[in-house]
């Protein structure tokens, strides 16, 4: 686990007291459900390359809010948020709230509890 500075877990606890969070397992069983929404990766595009969730889309937390009306227009498709544990999906999701997405959530435990679970991942 990282360390986090205090001032950074402060705006990641604000964003998580407004989003809706998942967890890894929950993730999981709704793919292999075959449930329809975005699965979207927000970590750095360097992460990404090393590893993603199967399936996942790559639009990265710095350009996130610029470029997903390229890849989701619509503001009621569901979309799952996730980071290396869930503390940058958090931000991210708090802020396309902001912008009028209404079926927002981050998956709390992220990438690395994905890989820590066994789960399928791809490069």
């Amino acid at each position: 686990m990282k360390e986090h500075s205090n001032k950074f877990l402060v705006i990641v606890n604000d964003a998580k007291s407004r989003i809706s969070e998942t967890n890894v397992e929950e993730v999981k069983s709704r793919l292999d459900r075959g449930d329809n929404f975005y699965l979207v990766d927000v970590r750095e595009e360097s992460e990404w390359n090393k590893g993603h969730i199967t399936n996942a889309i790559y639009i990265g937390r710095g350009v996130i809010e610029r470029d997903i009306e390229k890849k989701i227009n619509d503001t009621e498709e569901e979309i799952i948020l996730y980071c290396g544990g869930g503390f940058r999906s958090a931000l991210a999701a708090d802020n396309l709230q902001k912008m009028g997405y209404t079926k927002v959530s981050s998956m709390d435990g992220g990438y690395s509890g994905w890989v820590k679970a066994g789960y399928p991942t791809e490069t």
